[in-house]
């Protein structure tokens, strides 16, 4: 049976976007905190950052000298006003354009900004005045952004903990708390209207230190266990990760926020702790960073948002020695000071694949007797625009690509056999390498 060119063709361009999805990352991101005295020069970390499959970076400042070093590298930024910054942004809109004119067009576009984030974890701080101050910057960080003619080209959002939800057990039935009044509805309401994501910050290690059990461990690190069925949907969920990011889904469906995206600022696993700590550990970690990153390659998404992996930044680039608290706070690195990995899970463009990989294993009924995981854990004390992948131009005879060294000579003998196979013409400078 023979198929018209034009199938052809359109056959070939679905496989070559097919291709270029495979092979983009652009929904895994890194957390680059600097709460330490032993960091590696920004120059050396965008390096470093250009060896790996890590296509976005999130600070939670806006320090010149790493958005400089960044430049031009192709890592999209997400930037970062401090909650000590809200009162003056929310109070004076001069003060916010003055921020994003020294922070953001000072070096746009050459650094790829995409996002500013005004505030972290502000709505469960428990300080009342900052909470009331939280949208009133926004919209003013919003309007500069307008101003500067970059409105839809850099968002603006706000970063939450999981404790932001007053319900997450089973994951259908996620809600905001209510304590939080009209304040988190008019939130929402500025990202609808802007296309901006909600932001927020999901810890399976935190879930599993409430509820140490084996089957906990395993369900929160991706390895095989018997599932946990949700009971409003009769969904078998099969990881932590999954199951907190469709309680945010449900609660902003609940408030009827069906389009706003969801961006996850922050997940990580510490790979060493305290004596008293339980979980961490450099197999945990690695099992869990691992894992999550497979399970984002796959584009399988969650149950509640299948076929699309949501844009999640990694916690974290590099260990912060300087941070208080407990022995893990300081134990989140995925890479040394001197850019070693700390553990290999599949970062790097010439080795993708973790080593030691857990399997996800198929959806199987889970024993009523099961007990409910804690969805709403703690995050520790420290978004973003998907990438839309260009589809290669294709004419009649012949189709022009672009693809990554490693697989381009595999790709362009499978288009010239598929050409020649079909008795098309095949041109050399058709192939663009």
């Amino acid at each position: 049976m023979f198929l018209h060119c034009s199938s052809i063709l359109f056959l070939l361009c679905f496989a070559l976007q097919s291709f270029y999805l495979a092979n983009s990352q652009s929904f895994i991101g890194v957390n680059y905190g600097q709460v330490a005295d032993n960091l590696p020069p920004p120059s050396a970390t965008a390096k470093l950052l250009q060896s790996t499959i890590i296509e976005k970076v999130r600070l939670y400042g806006a320090d010149p000298a790493i958005i400089i070093a960044l430049a031009n590298t192709g890592i999209s930024i997400v930037i970062g006003t401090t909650n000590g910054d809200i009162p003056a942004l929310a109070s004076d809109p001069n003060f916010a354009v003055q921020w994003v004119n020294s922070n953001v067009l000072a070096y746009y576009p050459a650094s790829k900004i995409i996002l500013i984030t005004v505030g972290n974890e502000v709505m469960t701080s428990g300080d009342q005045n900052l909470m009331g101050q939280l949208l009133p910057a926004m919209q003013n960080i919003q309007n500069a952004i307008n101003g500067a003619s970059l409105g839809g080209k850099i968002k603006v959002s706000t970063v939450h903990a999981m404790s932001v939800l007053a319900q997450s057990e089973p994951p259908s039935s996620g809600s905001f708390n209510s304590s939080f009044g009209d304040t988190m509805r008019s939130l929402l309401q500025f990202l609808q209207a802007n296309g901006s994501p909600f932001m927020i910050n999901p810890y399976p290690f935190f879930a599993y230190q409430s509820d140490p059990r084996a089957e906990t461990l395993a369900f929160c690190l991706f390895q095989p266990n018997a599932g946990r069925v949700d009971s409003g949907t009769g969904i078998n969920y099969m990881n932590m990760f999954d199951a907190q990011v469709d309680a945010v889904r449900s609660a902003l469906n609940a408030m009827g926020f069906k389009d706003i995206e969801i961006v996850v600022a922050e997940t990580g696993w510490p790979y060493k702790g305290d004596a008293n700590e339980v979980g961490p550990s450099v197999d945990n970690a690695r099992a869990y960073n691992g894992n999550l990153i497979n399970h984002l390659k796959s584009m399988v998404g969650t149950p509640l948002m299948p076929g699309k992996s949501v844009d999640t930044y990694l916690f974290a680039l590099y260990d912060e020695d300087l941070k208080p608290g407990a022995g893990s706070e300081r134990s989140f690195g995925l890479f040394n000071p001197n850019l070693s990995m700390t553990y290999d899970v599949g970062l790097l463009k010439s080795n993708q694949t973790p080593a030691t990989p857990a399997p996800i294993t198929p959806e199987t009924p889970v024993s009523p007797s099961t007990p409910a995981i804690p969805l709403t854990p703690v995050t520790p004390a420290t978004p973003v625009i998907p990438t839309t992948p260009v589809t290669p131009p294709a004419g009649v005879y012949g189709i022009a690509i672009s693809c990554k060294q490693q697989h381009s000579r595999l790709l362009i003998l499978v288009i010239m056999v598929a050409f020649t196979l079909f008795g098309l013409p095949v041109r050399g400078d058709d192939i663009l390498l």
